[in-house]
């Protein structure tokens, strides 16, 4: 766990006359294994509280423990060794290939050359990038996201516990953004390292965190699990820098696999269409979702296009438009669904196999009981409380 006690940093003026409180009486938890986002608006010293716990500036007053260690105490190099970082401007050495990029730290650390370049081809996969097309480039020869890729392979080059990143998705454009945030997101599910995340992008931190600590002028506003931070805004500026549409944010915290119908009715590729078709009949089906022998989804038929047809169903397979993963959020789905202009979206996992199926009518569900336990009157804040009627 990542503990932050009194942390505050004071810049002075070079005659120290003027003081300025980049961060002022920080107190903060950070348990093992999730992901704590620190947002607010620019200059309210998120980037300096990130960068006081691997030691790259300096505390004025206060302690920073990890695992119950003052950081103080330890030796900042080593420090370092042990936490991943990654930033907005990745920092790849230019004069490095990829895999020399990703092999810095166990360089630093003495490694073998064969242990090293296992680390690189792991790294490389887990990432989603080919180790043999890519370890042997520059920088340079890569796009913005595979950079990115790359800079947090490099930051997990020795497995550290924690990671420290920086507006890493902030610099590339918004498909590739999101892209990178679910394949993180992914790494993050297999792996469970401490992350400490900064963003100013509240949308971002609602899908990243666990929690939000929220900032403003050096303080700590309000630090809660991103529910709660929604449901209850502990004041006026929360209330504001979340944003109005909270409730409809929320549904960004429920995955497809909570809200899907398991195991949805289905034909498989092999089966005559005659057999499909009089099942479609007595059940009263327009519609059927067809799979072959291991269960990937092929597609669907349709009860008007069976009439006058014989052989497998296979022949008369329509393919899918739009599939959804069982990790995706509601929001991205509900947006899936609109933009393809379906009624149901059907619900795959990594390899293509039909886990489930996603309708209207259960997102319609879904948003109203968001609203209903969450969407409310806004809350009365403490300062701003009502004079009681006498």
């Amino acid at each position: 766990m990542i503990k932050l006690r009194n942390v505050t940093k004071i810049y002075e003026s070079t005659d120290q006359t003027i003081k300025n409180k980049a961060v002022d009486d920080v107190t903060l938890d950070i348990p093992d294994s999730e992901i704590c986002i620190l947002v607010g608006p620019s200059g309210c010293g998120k980037t300096t509280t990130l960068k006081m716990i691997n030691r790259l500036i300096s505390l004025t007053r206060g302690k920073i423990y990890i695992n119950e260690e003052d950081i103080i105490q330890l030796d900042p190099i080593e420090l370092r060794r042990k936490i991943g970082y990654v930033i907005q401007e990745i920092g790849l050495f230019p004069h490095m290939t990829v895999g020399e990029n990703i092999a810095v730290v166990p360089s630093l650390r003495n490694w073998s050359r064969e242990k090293k370049r296992k680390r690189v081809d792991e790294l490389l996969v887990l990432v989603g990038m080919d180790p043999a097309a890519t370890r042997d480039k520059y920088p340079r020869e890569l796009s913005g996201g595979q950079r990115q890729r790359i800079g947090v392979a490099r930051a997990l080059g020795t497995d550290p516990p924690i990671m420290l990143m920086d507006e890493p998705f902030g610099a590339i454009d918004p498909i590739t953004r999101e892209r990178l945030q679910d394949e993180f997101l992914k790494i993050q599910n297999r792996l469970k390292k401490t992350v400490v995340f900064v963003t100013h992008d509240i949308n971002e931190a609602i899908k990243m965190g666990n929690s939000i600590a929220l900032m403003k002028n050096g303080k700590l506003v309000q630090h809660d699990t991103v529910d709660e931070l929604l449901a209850n805004p502990k004041n006026k500026f929360v209330e504001d820098f979340v944003g109005t549409d909270r409730a409809l944010k929320r549904l960004m915290l429920v995955r497809v696999e909570q809200a899907m119908q398991k195991d949805p009715p289905r034909v498989n590729t092999e089966d005559s269409v005659s057999k499909v078709r009089e099942r479609m009949a007595r059940e009263k089906i327009d519609n059927l979702l067809v799979t072959d022998k291991s269960g990937v989804l092929k597609g669907y038929v349709r009860s008007k296009a069976l009439q006058g047809k014989i052989g497998k169903i296979e022949q008369v397979v329509h393919p899918v438009s739009a599939t959804v993963e069982e990790g995706t959020n509601l929001r991205d789905a509900l947006v899936q669904m609109l933009i393809s202009d379906l009624g149901y979206l059907s619900v795959v996992d990594d390899r293509g196999k039909l886990k489930g199926l996603l309708t209207t009518s259960t997102l319609r569900k879904v948003v109203g009981e968001t609203y209903t336990a969450k969407g409310g009157p806004l809350p009365r804040y403490e300062s701003e409380a009502a004079t009681p009627k006498s």
